[in-house]
């Protein structure tokens, strides 16, 4: 009898799951592909349901683990029509930047049909079921796994692995004018607006929506220089951007990776852990692994900084690190972290205490379930919110866009507490209700509200 297998949800995870199987030398496999979307591969981030033509990746090809082509040699397959929309030159074409992710999520397409056509030289049947919703998985009397789609019979399957993504659930769009839950799909972002705009939010997410807004109601231009700026539409004298963030921070932006695939230096085995764990009351210690995968290879890349938190504890670096954030105009910040990530592309060298700090995040996955109470605590509430600001990886073309419109006036940050409030008004828009650093209530309304968290 053959194994049969679901895959529920065919982005990339689901890419990646597939190509694993295609790829495992096993035979006697049945494979079901279930995907909601319309396009195999390209998932939510990489197709019109999560992006616009004016938005990026923030990773580059040479970031993408290998699939059956490397993005370098498919581009020179695309239609001169496709590319030249997108400005870019197969030519001269680079595969350290950034890709359109619409083009992206086309290129992913491409790999999941290479995927089937070497599963049908392989024999490994494979059916595909897109534009199909998979309404409830639950385990049969026989113990096998029953998928049950929308408006369809139901399926029985040895193996069921749920590779679904992002989704946003609606509560007030629709119902209350003015109010976004989602910038999700963009389209419906572009729209002329003549008002301050209320972003919940100031990560990649927010960046998505401000890209498509900031379009929509003006233009990016270069003086001979190269500097961008940005100009208000005429008919948009009024339209403002108002970022509303915890502790007024934005997100670090993208340098230059030693390793682009971010693989820590010293990866635990099953037989390390069980080890450690017998002398340390069966739990593994997250300042140990903050050692290992931090301060141990910080010490061979960058002895200087290395030098001065070598001594430090988890706690202290943390607030070290984000005091000196904070102290600083978040703005400023971000274009003195934009000049240092432009030298670091440049001259091809990383920021190494960066960098580290992203493979740490990759690093405590798996030891994470054999973590204390406590240290689960100081992973979530201490080295989390730190490491989400420095590998948000902001591509350099939306940080220069977010200085621009700074510059030009029409971008700004607002610092608002945790017991902030967003009141939705029934005739329209919301109520921004937060304290400010000096305990003062603020209550702002605003016309459109987009929740970008």
């Amino acid at each position: 009898m053959p194994t049969r297998i679901a895959i529920v949800g065919a982005g990339p995870s689901g890419l990646f799951l597939y190509k694993e199987l295609v790829e495992s030398g096993r035979t006697g496999l049945d494979i079901t592909i279930f995907e909601s979307g319309k396009q195999l591969g390209s998932g939510f981030p990489y197709s019109d349901r999560g992006a616009g033509p004016e938005h990026v990746t923030n990773v580059s090809a040479n970031e993408i683990p290998d699939l059956v082509t490397p993005v370098k040699d498919w581009i020179q397959t695309v239609s001169p029509e496709k590319l030249e929309a997108y400005n870019i030159d197969p030519v001269r074409f680079n595969e350290y930047k950034v890709l359109p992710r619409l083009l992206f999520g086309d290129y992913l397409n491409s790999q999941f049909g290479e995927l089937l056509n070497i599963a049908k030289k392989e024999r490994i049947k494979t059916t595909v079921l897109i534009e199909t919703i998979v309404v409830d998985i639950y385990k049969s009397a026989d113990q096998k796994l029953i998928i049950k789609t929308y408006g369809s019979e139901e399926n029985k399957y040895d193996i069921v692995a749920v590779c679904i993504g992002h989704k946003w659930p609606v509560k007030y769009e629709g119902k209350i004018p003015g109010y976004f839950d989602s910038p999700y799909p963009p389209a419906k972002l572009a729209i002329p607006i003549n008002h301050a705009v209320a972003i919940k939010g100031a990560s990649l997410t927010a960046i998505d929506a401000v890209s498509t807004l900031a379009r929509y109601n003006g233009h990016f231009y270069r003086d001979r220089n190269g500097k961008l700026y940005f100009s208000v539409n005429k008919s948009a004298p009024d339209f403002y951007l108002h970022l509303h963030s915890l502790d007024d921070l934005l997100p670090a932006i993208r340098f230059h990776l030693e390793d682009s695939y971010l693989l820590p230096d010293h990866i635990l085995t099953e037989e390390e852990v069980n080890e450690y764990i017998k002398t340390h009351n069966g739990f593994l210690s997250l300042d140990y692994i903050f050692r290992i995968n931090f301060l141990d290879p910080l010490k061979k890349r960058d002895p200087a900084i290395y030098g001065h938190i070598k001594n430090m504890r988890l706690e202290e670096f943390v607030e070290t690190v984000m005091t000196q954030r904070e102290k600083r105009d978040p703005f400023e910040l971000f274009k003195a972290e934009y000049e240092e990530a432009e030298r670091s592309i440049k001259k091809e060298k990383s920021i190494p205490w960066k960098e580290l700090l992203a493979t740490l995040s990759f690093a405590v996955n798996y030891p994470a379930k054999h973590f204390s109470a406590e240290d689960m605590l100081r992973l979530t509430r201490v080295l989390k919110p730190l490491i989400s600001i420095v590998i948000a990886f902001v591509p350099q073309g939306c940080a220069d866009e977010l200085i621009a419109l700074y510059d030009a006036g029409r971008l700004k940050l607002i610092d608002v507490d945790k017991d902030s409030e967003v009141i939705p008004n029934q005739d329209g828009g919301i109520i921004y209700k937060y304290a400010d650093e000096s305990g003062n209530v603020h209550s702002v309304k605003y016309k459109t509200f987009i929740d970008c968290t």
